[in-house]
């Protein structure tokens, strides 16, 4: 299950960024810079659901958005609460799944976001659609959503293939925590993904391997025609703005 992956993966998340504080930094100031450009400077209420340990809605917080936030995975929950408390922010974090997120939440926002490819752990168009009518609903008149993914168009895939990739090298006190991933491509459209931790602190190595995280390679194209046929309308796709590209979503008119 996704939501064990991300419970296992909590306490080394951060070691997957360089610097995480400067992320969250950085992060808040792309998506605030979209949100105020698209939606205006009125925008005040946000909801993130897919907020891990909460990368993008602290930044937001500090930004001055009144946040709330939930994920499926419980252990991000509770490591997002220490990093909300560490960066003296106030935001509602919940535990919940994204398709779930009108009855997680149970009150409308201006904007909603669900970034980092959270969208693709859905292993179905039809999961999907799902949870964009849960966004849909969640949304308020003239707001909208804000939903960063992978470019899958981009990735060469076949079935039965596995792909190795490489984080990074974390210094510790004692040597060092080498970070990398193997997806294993179980059909041409669905992967599951490993992450191993080796811990090498230069009297003894250990490995950790964290299992379990499944993703659907669906395409731009098809998420922009799922959040049309869940109601939303101007639907853009933003390739410059954030690290993966952003589909951006109207929910009506003011």
């Amino acid at each position: 299950m996704t939501e064990n992956f991300y419970d296992s993966l909590a306490p080394y998340y951060k070691m997957l960024y360089p610097d995480w504080d400067a992320s969250v930094a950085r992060q808040a100031d792309a998506l605030d810079s979209v949100i105020r450009e698209y939606f205006g400077k009125g925008t005040k209420t946000l909801v993130d659901v897919a907020c891990g340990i909460g990368t993008q809605s602290i930044g937001l917080a500090k930004y001055g958005y009144r946040v709330s936030a939930s994920d499926i995975s419980s252990g991000e929950i509770d490591q997002a609460k220490r990093e909300a408390s560490r960066h003296q922010v106030d935001i509602r974090f919940l535990v919940g799944d994204m398709r779930q997120a009108w009855d997680v939440h149970q009150r409308q926002f201006d904007i909603l976001i669900a970034c980092d490819n959270a969208v693709p752990h859905l292993l179905t168009d039809e999961e999907i659609l799902q949870a964009f009518q849960q966004f849909h609903k969640t949304i308020k008149d003239g707001g909208g959503c804000i939903i960063s993914v992978r470019d899958y168009a981009q990735l060469e895939r076949t079935q039965h293939e596995k792909k190795f990739y490489p984080r990074r090298v974390q210094e510790t006190e004692t040597g060092q925590i080498v970070l990398f991933d193997i997806w294993d491509f179980y059909d041409a459209d669905h992967y599951e993904i490993t992450t191993y931790l080796v811990d090498d602190d230069t009297a003894h190595v250990k490995t950790r391997a964290i299992r379990g995280g499944k993703y659907y390679c669906v395409e731009i194209p098809t998420l922009e025609m799922l959040l049309l046929k869940a109601g939303f309308q101007d639907v853009m796709v933003l390739r410059e703005r954030f690290f993966q590209p952003l589909l951006v979503a109207r929910k009506g008119n003011r």
